[in-house]
């Protein structure tokens, strides 16, 4: 945890204040988590469907990115009833399906102008 009179921490507050973008982009930013939430949204809704569906994630990994994403409130974790041991799914809230088709037309951006793409002026 940052500490809260570090130059590092009033600069993130500063920049979340002056513009949303920061904020959001720091919400899903992160090695996995654009990919974990376009997989739920697929139904990879399962611990072990995730791991199959990102076999170079570690279970480490994994949980410490759905637990960041559950508290930006992007998805939900609910237990599937009649199941044992007891089944987990997650869920994408609103916000959280909302942020697909941004995800996507990032995908699209980033197919004609990702690092290493001739771009003309």
């Amino acid at each position: 945890m940052r500490k809260l009179k570090s130059s590092n921490y009033i600069n993130e507050q500063f920049l979340f204040q002056v513009c949303e973008i920061n904020s959001a982009i720091s919400m899903i930013s992160g090695r996995w988590k654009s990919q974990i939430v376009y997989s739920i949204s697929q139904g990879n809704n399962r611990f072990n469907l995730l791991l199959k569906e990102l076999p170079n994630i570690s279970e480490t990994v994994l949980g410490r990115q759905l637990k960041e994403l559950e508290t930006h409130a992007i998805l939900v974790k609910r237990e599937i009833p009649d199941t044992v041991p007891i089944g987990i799914e997650y869920i994408l809230t609103n916000k959280g399906k909302d942020l697909v088709p941004i995800l996507e037309s990032l995908c699209d951006w980033g197919k004609m102008y990702a690092e290493g793409k001739l771009v003309s002026l």
